[in-house]
């Protein structure tokens, strides 16, 4: 609870493509009074930031730092390709790279499929385009197309530009990230969001919120057992009694009952003997 007093907010940083608005929506449920800040970076920043301690954790593209940063991957983007409508490729339903090898294909400098000179399908352009945004005006300009994750296809979107998904082409993945040095109560509780935990389950905030509701209900548990104990004791103790006084009758029956039978036996047949016999 020490590092939500030092942290009064929760600063989460996201680059250009990922849209954390559904699990901020969770966050202002489950915890209204830590404000969620949102850091919106180019991609090639996010990394950066959770690393200065800019962020306590942000929705970021993979590969990150592993030694430094922790991450989750929560999922893969479909890659697509960018091209004016009135392109070739507009035909088409899906495009494969091959398709490609005739078509000028851009390489911006924050390009997030890792794609290298020597991987990247097609004819290279004469230069690099510094960002994928700039990438996109030569698309509209006819120059040549580009292939991008979906995500990024939608947030430059041009009505005079269209797409088709690239089956065969790298994925870019988007995770969870975070300083592994500072793992703190609120990071726990934004990687229970993510995850989908519920209040209850959660590793954070929540499962303090959870531990006072389960008492009550425990103590009152503890509460309703005496009374079959209680119920079982009496039946028990009558069967104990019943027990106790069958078996002392049974128990003093055996023991004095046979010798006094015996002996009443074996004494009136000796005195009956002593009476008929005639005296000398």
């Amino acid at each position: 609870m020490t590092d939500m007093q030092v942290n009064p907010s929760f600063r989460l940083v996201y680059v250009p493509g990922v849209t954390p608005g559904k699990w901020v929506r969770v966050w202002s449920e489950r915890l209204p009074d830590v404000p969620l800040d949102l850091l919106a970076v180019p991609y090639g920043d996010g990394e950066r930031t959770l690393r200065e301690g800019g962020a306590d954790a942000g929705l970021v593209r993979l590969p990150v730092d592993k030694d430094v940063l922790s991450a989750i991957p929560l999922y893969s983007e479909t890659t697509v390709v960018v091209f004016p409508k009135d392109h070739w490729l507009a035909a088409a339903e899906e495009v494969a790279l091959d398709d490609l090898a005739e078509e000028v294909v851009f390489h911006p400098l924050d390009d997030t499929l890792g794609f290298t000179a020597d991987t990247l399908p097609g004819r290279p352009a004469i230069a690099r385009p510094d960002s994928t945004e700039d990438a996109i005006e030569l698309v509209a300009a006819n120059v040549g197309v580009l292939l991008v994750p979906q995500s990024l296809a939608r947030l430059h979107h041009r009505r005079d530009l269209t797409y088709r998904p690239v089956a065969d082409a790298p994925q870019s993945q988007v995770a969870l990230a975070w300083p592994q040095e500072r793992t703190t109560d609120l990071v726990e509780e934004f990687i229970g969001i993510v995850r989908g935990r519920t209040v209850n389950s959660s590793r954070g905030r929540g499962a303090g919120q959870a531990a006072p509701e389960a008492q009550p209900k425990k103590a009152a548990a503890g509460r309703g057992r005496p009374q079959p104990q209680k119920s079982g004791g009496q039946k028990a103790g009558g069967q104990k009694g019943g027990a106790q006084k069958a078996g002392g009758q049974k128990s003093g029956g055996q023991r004095a009952g046979a010798p006094k039978a015996g002996g009443a036996k074996a004494g009136g047949r000796g005195a009956a003997a002593r009476r008929g016999r005639p005296k000398r």
